[in-house]
Parts: structure tokens; sequence; C-alpha cells
């Protein structure tokens, strides 16, 4: 019985709200001492000091300052919230729990594509070597006058096909 303390005249705080004579063998006693009022008060409002008693008696020594503390717990969480008591309590902190394993997991993606994009950031040297552009795809396939104007042209500003790129800036932007 961890935190037993010898009682002295006063009676515990399970027969004071009984309104009754404690005896020495009083199974409450030693879980409900003579200052804890409100906490037995919670749990013989949602259990009964009868069924509480029973529940004691049933369960070995060694676990009945455990079963007290449950009792206590739930009971509070029962007159909180009346419908749904401690496992509204489970279910709200296990949804809090899946929402910060989701932001956890968004922000190690974030951190692994910021880590991705470090390394492959090119370094200053790389910035002004030759870059070979793939063979750009053949669009002319109609003779209309659209495609005439974009896919005939003859302006020294286009690159060819296989043409090296010496700066950034001559790359063409499709949109």
């Amino acid at each position: 019985m961890k935190g037993y303390e010898p009682r002295s005249s006063s009676s515990c705080a399970a027969c004071k709200l009984l309104k009754r004579r404690c005896v020495p063998n009083c199974i409450f006693a030693p879980y409900f001492r003579s200052d804890e009022c409100k906490k037995f008060a919670k749990v013989h409002k949602v259990f009964g000091a009868s069924n509480v008693s029973k529940i004691l008696i049933e369960v070995s020594e060694e676990q009945r300052e455990d079963t007290v503390n449950s009792l206590a717990y739930e009971a509070e969480a029962r007159l909180r919230d009346p419908v749904y008591g401690c496992i509204g309590a489970i279910a709200l902190l296990q949804r809090k729990m899946v929402e910060l394993q989701h932001d956890l997991a968004i922000a190690k993606d974030r951190l692994a594509r910021c880590h991705a994009a470090a390394t492959v950031l090119p370094s200053p040297d790389i910035l002004h070597a030759h870059v070979s552009l793939p063979p750009f795809p053949d669009f002319c396939t109609s003779s209309n006058d659209f495609n005439d104007i974009f896919c005939h042209s003859s302006s020294s500003q286009l690159l060819s096909r296989h043409e090296t790129v010496d700066d950034f800036n001559q790359i063409p932007y499709i949109f």
C-alpha cells in the first residue's frame, strides 16, 4: 500500500462524504485520504461507493492504488464529457497524434526536397560549361500558316537541334 498513512482520529474522504464512521479496516482509507474529498466525490458520483468497494476487493492489494487512480481519472473524464468520457479524450489524443505524424511526414518530405535541391544546384564552374540540348521534336506536320511561321523560320536567333549552348540566356522558353 504505497502512500498509506496511519490514520489519526479523522475519517477517510469516503467515510466523510458518506457520513459514516470510518472503521480501522476501511477499504477506502488507504486510497482516499481525509483531504481528498473531491477525488472520492467524483468517483462516487460516477461509479458509486458500493461498486468502487467491490472493484477494490476484487483487485490485488498491489494494484489497488493504480485502480483508484484509474477510477479517479475515468470519473473526472466522464464528468467533463458525459457521452464519451475518457474514450473521447483518447480519441482526441489519437487524432492529434495522426495529425502530428502527417505534419512530420510533410516536413520530412520538404526537408528531403530541399536537401536534394541543394545537392543538385550547380557550382559556379558548371554554369560556364557547355551544355548540349537534346533533339527537339519536329512539330511541323501540317502546312498551315501557323506552323509555317514557327517551324520553317530561318531566323539566326533560333538554335539548331544539336547546337551547343554557351550561355543559358540563349535557351528558348516554351510555355
